[in-house]
């Protein structure tokens, strides 16, 4: 399943990021890798969704959550 549809409240792990190489190498500077544990905090309008990785929260838009792989 895809980041975009996941529940509030709930942990997930990465298994993979389809995005172009250089938004991939930026989420991964940010701390996004296979593997990382992402707990969704919140979703705000328009798909846009508040995530807690490692420690930090950060807003991704729906083009983003809707391209990373998580279980």
């Amino acid at each position: 399943m895809y980041l975009c549809d996941g529940r509030i409240g709930n942990a997930y792990q990465v298994v993979d990021i389809k995005l172009p190489v250089n938004i991939e190498k930026r989420l991964e500077a940010l701390g996004m890798t296979r593997g990382t544990a992402v707990a969704i905090l919140n979703s705000k309008s328009h798909g846009i969704l508040i995530v807690k990785i490692r420690g930090t929260r950060f807003a991704f838009g729906c083009n983003i959550t809707e391209n990373v792989l998580v279980r």
